[in-house]
């Protein structure tokens, strides 16, 4: 951890870096699109949707914005960048605000069908074919035995038990709070430094080692480690973090047994339903594809359907899969994972965080994800499939 007498000597040094972190963490810090574009009434839909032999197209309403979208654009582009002396962290600075400014526009569209759609395309991109075909290559493979493990018993208040018991390997405060208004059935909300449980969510054994692995052991992780850095940018995030961070997270689902290949089939779903929007899916046609041509059971069906329709067509969920193949490709490279636990960071800046390293502008973790010092998956059909993605 940064002491306060080291604070103090970067802000002497580096005097105009510290003061546009600053100004940038003021201005985007309680941007978090997810707080946005998870719809308000989620339940009501669905069962009005169910209720319409899946014909009546689902109706979303979202939180309306706290925040003026004009004004926080005409203040991003009114940083004075030219303060950061430094040749190489001007340009990524440069990167990050236009990465910002991509995000307002994102958030400023929600619930605007195709005009959204383009916006979140800009910041998450799209399905690759290679993409593509590793999703059919997972969904190729037949199901393991039902196992007991999978069964949704677990209350939220059991699940709540469970989160605080696994945090204890920490030294973080762990704030759990219950939502009804979350596509997932728990998230990490950035802003709150809080764990966001599903209020009216069912969950397994295996759900919950999952979500803990995954949730805790890196994204509240890399919360932690973010608050310690010098820069706050690491808290707010670099452009195209959300590949790294959910390619570790489920990463860390696969090094502490939890990952089934259910669940990496879940997130092959994930991928065939962002790239129907490019195909003009409608949430119907999506929902098809899902329910009955690979019989998916409707609730996760309709779960999958919403996370990529959410919005106006919302293409985050795609970056799972393809981030878990490449950090997967690292491990068998045996190369460290330490600088993208740094914060909410990207592969892409590797290079300069280890630059910021270098200058003193970034510190050691204070913690590490511990699933991470032993491999305890013992499914050989996960391994293969893993090794064979492209």
């Amino acid at each position: 951890m940064i002491s306060e007498q080291q604070r103090l000597a970067l802000q002497e040094s580096h005097s105009g870096l510290m003061e546009i972190d600053t100004q940038l963490d003021r201005l985007v810090k309680r941007i978090e699109l997810l707080n946005y574009v998870n719809p308000q009434n989620i339940e009501k839909e669905k069962n009005r949707f169910f209720a319409s032999k899946y014909t009546e197209t689902p109706v979303f309403r979202y939180p309306k914005l706290k925040f003026d979208p004009l004004k926080l654009h005409r203040l991003l582009f009114s940083l004075r960048l030219e303060r950061i002396e430094d040749e190489e962290i001007y340009r990524m600075y440069r990167d990050i605000v236009y990465f910002y400014a991509n995000m307002v526009q994102c958030i400023e569209t929600i619930g605007s069908g195709r005009k959204f759609y383009y916006n979140s395309l800009r910041v998450y991109g799209t399905p690759t074919e290679k993409d593509v075909q590793n999703a059919k290559f997972i969904l190729h493979f037949e199901n393991d035995p039902p196992s007991p493990d999978l069964e949704k018993v677990f209350s939220p208040e059991d699940a709540k038990g469970y989160f605080e018991e696994f945090s204890g390997r920490y030294d973080f405060p762990l704030n759990i709070r219950f939502s009804t208004n979350i596509a997932a059935d728990a998230m990490v909300s950035n802003a709150t430094q809080s764990l966001l449980l599903k209020r009216n969510a069912k969950f397994s054994k295996n759900q919950l080692q999952t979500l803990a692995n995954h949730e805790i052991g890196v994204h509240l992780v890399t919360t932690f480690n973010a608050q310690n850095q010098p820069l706050k940018i690491f808290s707010n995030g670099f452009p195209k973090n959300v590949e790294t961070q959910e390619g570790l997270a489920v990463f860390s689902e696969y090094m502490s047994g939890a990952l089934t290949l259910k669940r990496l089939k879940e997130l092959a779903y994930r991928v065939l339903a962002s790239d129907s929007l490019i195909k003009g899916y409608s949430f119907q046609d999506t929902f098809d594809l899902i329910h009955s041509q690979y019989k998916l059971n409707r609730n996760d069906a309709f779960n999958i359907t919403l996370r990529a329709h959410r919005g106006g067509g919302f293409t985050k969920d795609r970056l799972y899969l393809s981030g878990l193949r490449k950090i997967y490709k690292r491990y068998s490279s045996q190369e460290s994972n330490d600088i993208l636990l740094s914060g909410k960071v990207s592969i892409d800046f590797e290079d300069e965080i280890a630059y910021l390293q270098a200058k003193g502008l970034a510190a050691q973790n204070t913690y590490e994800n511990l699933a991470f010092r032993q491999n305890l998956n013992s499914n050989t059909k996960l391994d293969f499939i893993l090794n064979n993605l492209k």
